[in-house]
């Protein structure tokens, strides 16, 4: 398994984001080549998901 170092990771809040602020949704860091992080805005330090960068574009055009 590939590690990555994320300590300076620009993390950016989902534009969907709605209600109590925007508190509760997910957030991505981009820049990571091949994949990107997604973790959950309540839990900063804990687990991030490395989704693959193709599956994720497929994500997001199926949602749009």
């Amino acid at each position: 398994m590939r590690e990555y170092d994320l300590s300076s990771a620009s993390w950016r809040k989902s534009s969907y984001s709605g209600g109590n602020g925007g508190e509760d949704c997910v957030e991505v860091a981009d820049g990571v080549p091949g994949v990107v992080p997604v973790r959950d805005s309540k839990l900063p330090s804990g687990d991030i998901l490395m989704i693959g960068a193709d599956a994720w574009a497929e994500f997001i055009a199926a949602i749009r």
